[in-house]
């Protein structure tokens, strides 16, 4: 399973916890959880006048190879509003490139953080992968 926690932070807000979403999926091959500006689509979903995340921003998709990958989806723009960081349970981060997909690790967690460019906001998504 894959449990994902999101808080999104505003300017004074940094640090706090308030408003946390969460959302999870079964390890099954297809499984799909995805985070954006649409409802219709997206299990954790961010206010909609937060431009710099796409519509639908990240997509986390379980493989039949038995891994998760998150994958920051291309916008309708050539050139990315935000910023993704990928951050492992270690401490390790590495930006994740616009269209880009990583493997998340087996029974690993860790965070994605989407930094808005022209503002100090973000969204902070948490993963974790439990396995049984």
């Amino acid at each position: 399973m894959l449990e994902l926690t999101m808080a999104l932070v505003s300017g004074a807000d940094a640090g706090a916890t308030a408003g946390m979403l969460m959302a999870d999926a079964p390890s099954r091959p297809e499984s799909v959880l995805r985070v954006g500006r649409d409802r219709t689509v997206c299990r954790l979903v961010t206010p909609e006048d937060w431009l710099f995340i796409s519509r639908v921003h990240l997509e986390f998709l379980y493989g039949e190879d038995g891994a998760w990958r998150v994958t920051w989806l291309r916008g309708s723009q050539p050139d990315p509003s935000s910023q993704v960081l990928l951050t492992l349970a270690g401490g390790q981060s590495q930006p994740l490139p616009y269209g880009g997909t990583a493997v998340l690790p087996t029974g690993g967690s860790g965070e994605l953080v989407v930094l808005d460019r022209t503002a100090p906001r973000s969204v902070n998504v948490g993963f974790f992968h439990e396995v049984r």
